[in-house]
């Protein structure tokens, strides 16, 4: 009695997901501040393989103070905000990750290679995000016909919110899809069997 049950947001990061992530975070880089290469390393992606550009772009938008390194409190701040944050906050990241030129607009050119990117590392996934009768291209242009909605080309942020709440195929093609605590608990339950 007089005890309120508290419903648990799935997706919310828990104590021990926390802290398993700063302990492989101060493993990969005991400096403190994660590079490049290491936050690759650190998500597995191959320097050179079909993920690296995404994981380039995911890396700049962590790095909130561009200071081309990630400290702790950068990564964990973009991880509340992917797992917590509301759904514009959301897009607000994610544009980050697609305007790789940070000019305040995301251009055909960006829009293909991320898709491209996405398409790489997701095919065959759970997700379900790809449509194998639709092309990198015919995406891209499906979306900018969507979005892009002073037809020049550009997708603002603005335009890039808007079109990602009003439609739930183009949301669902451009919300980035981001597990680090799922992929923590993997990667030590890898090395407990070594």
């Amino acid at each position: 009695m007089g005890q309120t049950q508290q419903t648990e947001n799935p997706e919310a990061i828990d104590v021990k997901s926390l802290q398993e992530m700063y302990k492989k975070f101060v493993e990969e880089c005991p400096s403190g501040r994660l590079f490049l290469h290491e936050f690759k390393r650190f998500f597995g992606v191959d320097p050179t393989g079909e993920a690296s550009e995404y994981a380039e772009n995911m890396f700049r938008a962590f790095d909130t103070n561009e200071d081309n390194t990630i400290d702790f409190l950068e990564f964990v701040a973009a991880l509340n905000l992917v797992f917590r944050g509301d759904m514009e906050h959301k897009l607000r990241w994610s544009f980050k990750v697609y305007d790789r030129d940070s000019n305040g607009f995301v251009d055909r050119n960006e829009l293909r290679s991320i898709m491209a990117s996405i398409y790489k590392v997701k095919i065959g996934s759970r997700t379900g995000r790809e449509d194998p009768n639709l092309s990198v291209d015919d995406v891209v242009e499906r979306i900018l016909q969507a979005v892009d909605s002073d037809g020049d080309g550009n997708i603002s942020m603005e335009e890039f919110i808007r079109g990602a709440q009003q439609d739930p195929w183009v949301l669902n093609m451009l919300k980035l899809d981001v597990d680090p605590a799922r992929w923590v608990l993997e990667n030590r339950r890898k090395s407990a069997h070594f």
